[in-house]
């Protein structure tokens, strides 16, 4: 029997790490998830009773279905209110079932089979996956760790090629922490204007930064088209709902143009719930007090872990919930090591593309399990 070439483009084995951890879980042995993106399973959620009215009444009003290619109306309005008085209107709004399929979308709309996009490395493996699936290759420029992992300008200019059709940045940046700093974006909208190139800014972790002052952002600046990507599983801990947007800012002709096409494509699928429509405005008014309490445990933890850990942080993240610390051995055998002794999950960095020997995980966890294995990873690190 025939199959796409998509069949011959995913990994059918499975690591060294997961195959111990599958062989562990298959004895009983309870293991200690620092990886896992959704601080859902951490003990964190969205508190039901809030979120249960809200479901209550979204659903009543999705009754009569009357769907809206780009989103309803009053879920574009309230997306457009969070981002105050900048150039982002209800109608440059398309909803989208969660941040994945919103990367799909803009991969659609810019490339060809055989296009690329840039992507900052160290990555994030899904990236690689969706634009498989979209046809689209994916070229890397470097986030530099000698500089607080911030992007190297000349590095992404240098990647450019004439198959290129966008810049990606992730900002605050998963899994290093990274937040572009001004001169960082204004530099970066300079190069996206100069190529005549969109940027996609995905700021899924936009509300978990800890340096004090306004956090820069493309659609800002005066690069020619950005797709600011959003939604409300990292911000809300509602990934279940599978909710996010693309805001279109830039040009006029430009914006118009993406988003008649993006209308066309959204208006083929009609993939968000209208039920998840209908609560956004809810979520956004009710879920105000619950984000600042999690903004504050996500601090709250960040600070647990860098007086654990110490000197075995050299670059504390700048935002998000996820760390990349270095160590002295080979990073899949220390990471197998703390799986099998420690019973403690991380990742070791080359699953990022992260050159060097680096650990992965998370710091978004109960106090109590960070003050256990956090202790123990800082004595496998030698710090």
């Amino acid at each position: 029997m025939r199959f796409s070439e998509l069949t011959t483009q995913f990994p059918d084995s499975t690591n060294r790490l997961y195959t111990r951890l599958g062989e562990l879980k298959s004895k009983g042995v309870e293991i200690v998830d620092l990886i896992g993106s959704s601080a859902s399973g951490t003990g964190v959620g969205f508190p039901r009773e809030i979120l249960d009215p809200i479901l209550t009444q979204a659903s009543g009003l999705a009754q009569n279905y009357r769907p809206d290619s780009l989103g309803q109306p009053v879920a574009r309005d309230a997306i457009a209110a969070h981002y105050g008085n900048r150039a982002v209107s209800a109608e440059r709004i398309l909803l989208t079932p969660g941040t994945s399929i919103a990367y799909w979308y803009v991969f659609k709309l810019l490339c060809e089979p055989g296009d690329n996009v840039l992507c900052p490395v160290p990555a994030y493996p899904l990236f690689d996956y969706i634009a498989g699936l979209a046809g689209v290759e994916i070229s890397h420029y470097r986030l530099d760790e000698d500089r607080g992992w911030q992007i190297d300008l000349d590095n992404l200019e240098d990647q450019i090629s004439e198959q290129t059709r966008a810049i990606v940045l992730i900002s605050p940046h998963n899994p290093t922490g990274m937040v572009a700093k001004r001169d960082q974006i204004v530099g970066l909208a300079e190069i996206a204007r100069r190529h005549q190139l969109p940027i996609i800014s995905d700021e899924v972790f936009w509300n978990f930064t800890f340096e004090k002052g306004p956090v820069p952002r493309p659609l800002d600046t005066k690069a020619p088209l950005v797709f600011t990507l959003n939604g409300f599983s990292k911000m809300y801990i509602l990934p279940g709902l599978k909710l996010g947007w693309m805001a279109v800012s830039g040009e006029d002709d430009l914006v118009r143009k993406s988003m008649t096409t993006l209308e066309l494509v959204a208006d083929t699928f009609l993939p968000v719930n209208e039920i998840v429509q209908f609560s956004v405005p809810g979520i956004f008014d009710k879920g105000a007090a619950f984000l600042e309490a999690y903004k504050q445990r996500v601090e709250e933890c960040r600070a647990s872990m860098l007086e654990i850990l110490g000197p075995a942080v050299p670059i504390p993240p700048s935002g998000g919930y996820y760390i990349v610390v270095p160590c002295d051995e080979e990073e899949e055998d220390l990471a197998i090591t703390l799986l099998e002794e420690d019973h403690v999950l991380v990742h070791p960095g080359y699953f990022y593309d992260i050159k060097g020997h680096h650990l992965v995980f998370s710091f978004l966890h109960d106090t109590d399990i960070l003050n256990t294995v956090l202790p123990r990873i800082r004595k496998r690190l030698g710090a």
